[in-house]
C-alpha cells in the first residue's frame, strides 16, 4: 500500500517533478564530470609534466657535500666518483616501480677544440678557439634487461622530452653516431681549402680524438640538439663512447629519472629517519616524489638521490590548484541543485495541504506523512541522478579529450557517489518543507483557514 501510495503520487504534478528532476539531473551532471576528471586528472597531469623533464636526479654519494640554504640545495657534484651501469636495471624492482617511467645515465667531460677535427681532418673551431667543447655520453633510446627477464625501453628522450631532436634523428646507441647541439653546429667554423665554412651537416664525420687505449673516435653527425640549454652547444653520443673516452667502462656519472608523483604534503616532508614503524610504511606506500627518491637509493648503493624541486614543486603546485578548483565547481553545482529542490519542494507541500490535511484527518501521523514525502523525493533522486550521471559521463568525456586527450574511464564507484549525493541534496533541500508538512494541523486545513 505504501509503495502504491508513492508510485501514485510521483506520476502526479509532473511539472514540479520534471523541474525537481531536471534541476538534479543538471547538478549531477556538472558533479559527475567534474569528479571524474578530479579522480583522473591526476594521472593525466603527471604524464603531462613529465615533458618538463626528470625530477629525480642520483649521483655519487662521494661526491655530494651536504649544503642547504634556506631550503636550496647548493650540494656540488665534483668529479671523482662514479656509479655502475650494471646496477641500473635494480631501479624497477622497487616498490613504485610502476610509476618509473623512464632513467637515463650521463656521463659527461670537456674535450679540447683541438682535439676535434671534422671535414677532411680539418680543426674544428667553434668561435672562441682554445674553449673546451662539451661532451655527454647518454642513451638515446635503449633497453634494459630487468632482473625478472622483462625488457624496459628508456633513454634520454623519455626521461628529458625537452632533449630534442629539431633535425634529422637520435643516435643509434649501438653505433658511432652523434647529435650536435643547435648553437654549436650552427657556430661551428673548419677550415677547408684554406676558407672557412661554416656550420656542421647531417652526415658529417666528427673526429673527437682518441680513447684512452689509443684508437681513434669518429663519429657520424645524425642530428642536431635543441634543448633551450647548455646541450645546445655540447656533443651527445652514446655512454660507451664517453665511457671509452674516459676510460671508465660500464660506469656513469649521474642519473636522470622520471617518475609519476602524487603532490607532496607536510607529512611527505618529514624526515624518514624520525618515523616510528606504521608511519614509515605510510609514507613508504604514498607515491611522493621524495618517497620513491628514499627507495631508490635503497637499491643504489654509493648513490644519493636528489628531488629536482623546480620540477617536483611546480607539479605538486599546479595539480593541486586544478583539484581544487574542480571541487568547488563540484560543490556549487550541489548546492545549486540543493536550492532548486528545496523552493520546488516548498511550492509542492504548498499545493497538497489539502491532500496532507486529509491523510491526517483519516489517521496518518506526522512521521508517515513525512517519510512518504521523503520516500517520494528519494525517488526523484534515483531517476535525477542517473540521468544527470549519464549526462556526466558525456560532459566528462568532452572535457577530457579536449583539455586532457584523453577522455576519463567510467566509473561504478563515481555512480555511487552521484546516487549518495542526489539523496543527500534531495533530502537536504526538502527538509525544511518535509517538517513544514509534518506539523501541519488537518482541522484548520479543511476548513479552508
Amino acid at each position: 500500500m505504501f509503495l502504491r501510495l508513492v508510485a501514485d503520487s510521483f506520476s502526479r504534478r509532473r511539472r514540479h517533478k520534471l523541474l525537481t528532476g531536471a534541476a538534479l539531473a543538471l547538478g549531477m551532471a556538472v558533479a559527475t564530470a567534474a569528479l571524474s576528471v578530479s579522480l583522473d586528472v591526476g594521472d593525466r597531469l603527471a604524464r603531462e609534466f613529465r615533458s618538463l623533464g626528470a625530477n629525480l636526479l642520483v649521483t655519487p654519494q662521494a661526491d655530494s657535500l651536504p649544503l642547504e640554504i634556506g631550503g636550496v640545495d647548493y650540494r656540488p657534484v665534483n668529479a671523482g666518483a662514479y656509479l655502475p651501469e650494471s646496477d641500473l636495471p635494480k631501479i624497477k624492482t622497487v616498490f613504485w616501480h610502476n610509476n618509473i617511467i623512464a632513467f637515463a645515465p650521463i656521463l659527461d667531460l670537456a674535450v679540447k677544440s683541438s682535439q676535434v677535427t671534422t671535414r677532411d681532418d680539418a680543426k674544428f673551431d667553434p668561435n672562441h678557439s682554445g674553449v673546451d667543447i662539451a661532451f655527454i655520453g647518454t642513451w638515446a633510446q635503449h633497453s634494459v634487461r630487468l632482473p625478472d627477464g622483462a625488457e624496459f625501453q628508456t633513454g634520454i628522450e623519455k626521461a628529458n622530452p625537452w632533449w630534442r631532436v629539431a633535425q634529422g634523428r637520435w643516435f643509434d646507441d649501438n653505433a658511432s653516431e652523434c647529435v650536435v647541439g643547435r648553437e654549436l653546429g650552427h657556430d661551428a667554423r673548419s677550415r677547408v681549402g684554406g676558407k672557412f665554412v661554416p656550420g656542421l651537416a647531417i652526415g658529417d664525420d666528427l673526429h673527437v680524438g682518441r680513447s684512452r687505449n689509443g684508437n681513434p673516435i669518429t663519429l657520424k653527425i645524425v642530428g642536431f640538439l635543441d634543448s633551450g640549454g647548455p646541450e645546445d652547444r655540447a656533443i651527445v653520443a652514446p655512454l660507451s663512447i664517453a665511457q671509452e673516452l674516459t676510460n671508465k667502462p660500464a660506469q656513469y656519472r649521474k642519473l636522470y629519472v622520471s617518475t609519476l608523483t602524487k603532490p607532496e604534503d607536510d607529512f611527505a616532508h618529514r624526515n624518514p629517519a624520525s618515523m616510528n614503524a606504521d608511519e614509515l610504511e605510510r609514507w613508504s606506500c604514498s607515491p611522493y616524489v621524495s618517497s620513491i627518491a628514499y627507495t631508490i637509493k635503497q637499491v643504489l648503493p654509493g648513490s644519493d638521490v636528489r628531488v629536482i624541486r623546480r620540477v617536483a614543486d611546480g607539479e605538486g603546485l599546479v595539480l593541486k590548484r586544478v583539484q581544487v578548483l574542480l571541487w568547488l565547481v563540484t560543490l556549487a553545482a550541489l548546492l545549486a541543485a540543493g536550492l532548486a529542490v528545496g523552493a520546488s519542494s516548498a511550492a509542492s507541500v504548498l499545493e497538497r495541504r489539502t491532500e496532507i490535511g486529509l491523510m491526517k484527518a483519516l489517521g496518518a501521523g506526522s512521521g508517515l506523512v513525512g517519510f512518504l514525502l521523503a520516500a517520494e523525493q528519494l525517488l526523484l533522486a534515483v531517476v535525477g541522478g542517473a540521468i544527470g550521471y549519464a549526462l556526466g559521463i558525456f560532459l566528462a568525456r568532452l572535457l577530457g579529450e579536449k583539455i586532457f586527450g584523453a577522455a576519463p574511464t567510467p566509473s561504478l564507484l563515481v555512480l555511487l557517489v552521484i546516487l549518495a549525493l542526489a539523496a543527500g541534496v534531495t533530502l537536504l533541500g526538502s527538509l525544511v518543507s518535509l517538517r513544514r508538512a509534518a506539523r501541519y494541523e488537518p482541522a484548520p486545513i479543511l476548513r479552508g483557514e
